[in-house]
């Protein structure tokens, strides 16, 4: 899967591509993980992609005119090549505004071929860029500085269910499952040592997990 993301600062990326699986998984070529300057579409000869807002107001604006180069550049990539199956693509805008990122979204993204993801900075984008999105998404209630960290959260989520990401892809399925509700959560784990001690008292792992039976020790964890 292909993930393009457009931002003005793309260091803040560094670290995150360069650790753990995500790593890995550029190197296997599961992912193809791209992450664009978008002061690179601007006409503007000192780089500038945002402007004072009209009719005023605090801070700057992100300038349309850049964003939706940026957009059409990255799309029309893999418009010339020939395939058998249309390829899919999707334009999120990273926005407080947008919907509520969750584990259905992030199942429903992980089917596309192509997820281009735009960060928001400031005080919002032009207006005009909704034309070419096809989604706003924001990963919670409350502001960030940026939708640099939103894009991450999302890259981390929706590559762990491409085929191939994960070493044992039956780890999907012990891990956290989500009902409609997103309510349902992963049962108890533990490991060694057996018997712990916190504050002068001990703590021991659940005698079922002991046993060695498999059915009994299943059963456990989905009461």
């Amino acid at each position: 899967m292909q993930f393009d993301v457009i931002t003005i600062f793309p260091n803040l990326f560094d670290s995150f591509l360069n650790e753990s699986l995500i790593k890995k998984s550029i190197q296997k070529k599961v992912n193809k993980i791209c992450v664009h300057d978008l002061r690179h579409w601007s006409k503007n000869k000192h780089k500038q992609v945002d402007d004072r807002p009209y009719g005023g107001g605090p801070g700057m604006v992100l300038m349309a005119e850049p964003i939706i180069k940026s957009v059409t550049a990255l799309k029309r990539k893999n418009t010339k090549i020939k395939r058998k199956v249309p390829f899919k693509s999707k334009v999120i805008l990273l926005s407080p505004a947008g919907k509520q990122f969750n584990q259905k979204i992030a199942k429903r993204f992980s089917k596309l071929d192509q997820l281009i993801l735009i960060c928001g900075r400031y005080e919002g984008v032009d207006a005009r860029v909704n034309k070419i999105i096809d989604e706003k998404i924001s990963i919670g209630p409350y502001i960030l500085s940026g939708g640099e960290i939103p894009a991450m959260v999302i890259i981390e989520a929706v590559s762990r269910l491409v085929p191939g990401y994960l070493g044992n892809p039956k780890s999907l399925n012990e891990e956290t499952q989500f009902d409609k509700n997103n309510k349902k959560i992963e049962y108890p784990q533990y490991t060694r040592p057996e018997i712990i001690e916190i504050g002068g008292k001990k703590y021991r792992v659940p005698k079922i997990l002991l046993t060695g039976n498999h059915q009994k020790i299943k059963e456990w964890r989905e009461s």
